[in-house]
């Protein structure tokens, strides 16, 4: 039997478990301009579940993010 995460499992091959691309502004709104994520999801993303998380990645690529050049 394998250990996993108490989040139900990591991110999906090929993924990182995080968006963040250290490009961190969220001065004009609530909305991170490097990663996309609005400022609770980047506060809670440690706690968050698997599948939280991938609501958030769907979203957030959909919208053009993780941008490193913002």
């Amino acid at each position: 039997m394998s250990a996993r995460p108490a989040d139900g499992g990591g991110a999906p091959p090929g993924r990182p478990d995080t968006p963040c691309v250290a490009v961190c502004s969220t001065t004009f709104d609530d909305v991170c301009r490097g990663c996309g994520r609005t400022v609770a999801e980047v506060a809670h993303w440690v706690s968050m579940s698997a599948e939280e998380k991938e609501r958030v990645w769907v979203r957030i690529l959909a919208e053009g993010y993780p941008r490193r050049n913002t």
